[in-house]
């Protein structure tokens, strides 16, 4: 588990509502349980203007406690990990933090995505084979997916 970075208070107001203040940077949360696709998903963000990893865990249970202490404003998160899967840290994170903007990856077909996806609190999914710096701009400026969520909305 890493983090790095400032305090919310010394950061400044970053919306997911496509307006973003110049000096302004998108702190990322990167949560998978392979160090390769943390380490791609670290390049892709490095390389994406007004983005910044600021943290990474390896599990479900490490991303809940670095959630409340970075509180990131993104946070890409792997579904299939230990004890604790993606889903459940999705739901404890979004509790904790209503702003963050979470989207779920993995290598599952959306139609094979579990149920309980939908009703986490994650803004998107992404399949790990389509992740890009481009696709996660433009969840981050949308907001994210407004259909993925309206499906979660409509299960509960």
């Amino acid at each position: 588990m890493t983090s790095r970075g400032s305090t919310p208070a010394d950061r400044p107001t970053v919306r997911h509502d496509g307006v973003v203040s110049e000096d302004a940077v998108v702190r990322v949360m990167v949560v998978d349980d392979q160090a390769p696709f943390r380490n791609a998903a670290r390049a892709v963000i490095d390389r994406l203007s007004g983005f910044e990893v600021v943290g990474e865990a390896e599990s479900g249970e490490a991303a809940v406690i670095m959630g409340a202490e970075i509180t990131p404003d993104l946070v890409l998160m792997d579904i299939n990990m230990g004890e604790m899967n993606g889903i459940e840290a999705t739901r404890q994170i979004s509790a904790a933090n209503p702003g963050v903007l979470v989207v779920l990856l993995s290598t599952y077909d959306l139609s094979d995505l579990p149920p309980e996806a939908r009703t986490s609190g994650a803004a998107a999914y992404v399949p790990k084979d389509d992740f890009g710096g481009r696709g996660i701009r433009a969840l981050w400026e949308s907001g994210g997916d407004s259909e993925f969520r309206r499906q979660g909305e409509s299960r509960h």
